[in-house]
């Protein structure tokens, strides 16, 4: 079975576009997304309503924060997450419509299990709020209390910085691996990356394809000027939340 893994989408329709174009050429057979559907960017519906068709979808905290109140957000992501309600609220005219969106994201789990794999937002201990850097290199309690929670392999997003954590506490971005990693015996962690919102400095949408025993990072190229457009002409989204995606940031 060969499966695409997106996250962090973050209401940005253009990267999703392209993202899911690039995901049609690799003969995928389905598609699961690890969270953060909306928060930040300028079309949070369109977005929701690609996730409903998904596979496998999970909760994440901006999803969380568009259904409750948002904890632990700076004031940009907090001013983005109310804009992302009052239009999920508001929806585009059509009632039916927008309740289903709302009864979808009140029914997203917040893991998904697979014999040795697990599917999380933030992380094993924590999947909807823990975060994962790769400098958590250096804290090797932490890492420790992670893996004892994951059978094998575990998949995430959530920082936006994708790559692969080993149980003997190394990270590798997706350049160092050349894009590929092979999956055997060892416990790994692997950040997905971000659709997006990129944050590793390249602008390039991010998502994994995993097949068997093996996994590849894909980067995605998308006309990132429209949606930072989109950004700065909505007052409740910051204009840095667009400028960002210029730096992947």
């Amino acid at each position: 079975m060969k499966r695409a893994l997106i996250s962090d989408v973050h209401s940005n329709l253009e990267a999703l576009h392209n993202v899911l174009d690039d995901i049609r050429q690799q003969d995928v057979s389905e598609i699961y997304c690890l969270g953060d559907i909306v928060g930040y960017g300028p079309n949070p519906r369109e977005c929701v309503d690609f996730a409903m068709k998904c596979d496998v979808c999970l909760l994440g905290n901006h999803d969380q924060g568009a259904l409750f109140d948002p904890e632990g957000f700076n004031s940009g992501a907090e001013r983005a997450i109310f804009w992302t309600r009052d239009q999920l609220e508001r929806g585009d005219g059509n009632a039916a419509a927008s309740q289903r969106r709302w009864d979808f994201l009140g029914e997203l789990p917040r893991n998904h299990q697979e014999t040795n794999l697990l599917f999380v937002h933030g992380s094993a201990r924590n999947p909807l709020n823990e975060y994962v850097f790769p400098e958590d290199i250096y804290n090797q309690r932490k890492l420790e209390k992670i893996f004892a929670l994951i059978e094998r392999y575990s998949f995430q997003g959530h920082t936006h910085v994708p790559g692969v954590f080993s149980q003997s506490c190394e990270f590798y971005t997706p350049e160092e691996l050349n894009y590929e990693f092979p999956l055997g015996e060892d416990k790994v962690m692997v950040n997905v990356g971000s659709v997006g919102q990129p944050r590793d400095g390249d602008p390039r949408a991010c998502y994994v394809i995993l097949e068997d025993e093996k996994l590849t990072f894909r980067r995605v190229e998308y006309p990132l000027e429209e949606t930072i457009e989109k950004i700065h002409g909505i007052p409740d989204l910051d204009n840095f939340l667009g400028d960002r995606l210029r730096d992947g940031r």
